[in-house]
């Protein structure tokens, strides 16, 4: 995962925001096992069934960024293996779109992360070409460009970008608590105990 979040896991992010982090649906899931990704996001809005703006995309957003699609949840395949190459060869660290990809086998095999709603075969248009660098509403939450986006097994995370370095710290102090919690259970104190549950 990208230094963009520190190592840190969607539910670290989430839990230890004081509620900036918004998650998205739980119908937004890696397309393949361990995908992992985090960066700022670099949105894009365009028409289900249609991937000229995800071919433009990837032509214009910085390296370092996390695609960020609004598709209107549609089932086709608007991202396979050919643009998970050209997005690497770019430097784009991940794809988050609300719709369907395809091509999971190898882009898990070239360990490009993505993040969908649906995985199906069903072909696009080319004909229009999309709107980059304005809100989009994506899983259910709003991403303006800049949000950092987090992406693992969990499902995907976006912290506003104002909210990220507070977040940041705020996780760090919650891993550590947690270790500390680990290392009393390994040692054989209840949760009960240490929580003080009961």
């Amino acid at each position: 995962m990208s230094d963009a979040a520190r190592g840190h896991s969607t539910a670290t992010l989430f839990e230890a925001s004081s509620g900036a982090a918004l998650a998205c649906d739980p119908g937004l899931r890696p397309a393949w096992p361990g995908a992992r990704a985090a960066g700022p996001a670099f949105t894009v809005r365009g028409i289900g069934g249609d991937n000229l703006a995800l071919h433009r995309a990837v032509a214009q957003a910085p390296a370092g960024s996390v695609l960020v699609v609004d598709l209107q949840n549609a089932a086709h395949g608007h991202w396979g293996e050919i643009l998970a190459v050209a997005a690497q060869q770019r430097g784009i660290l991940g794809l988050v779109v609300d719709g369907g990809v395809r091509d999971t086998a190898e882009q898990a095999g070239i360990d490009f992360p993505v993040f969908a709603r649906h995985v199906t075969v069903v072909g696009t248009g080319k004909d229009h070409p999309g709107t980059f660098g304005v809100p989009v509403r994506v899983g259910g939450v709003v991403v303006r460009p800049g949000d950092l986006v987090v992406g693992d097994a969990d499902g995907v995370v976006v912290v506003p970008a104002e909210a990220v370095a507070k977040t940041l710290d705020q996780s760090d102090e919650r891993v550590a608590a947690e270790q500390r919690a680990l290392t009393a259970i390994r040692s054989g104190v209840t949760t009960l105990e240490y929580y003080r549950l009961g």
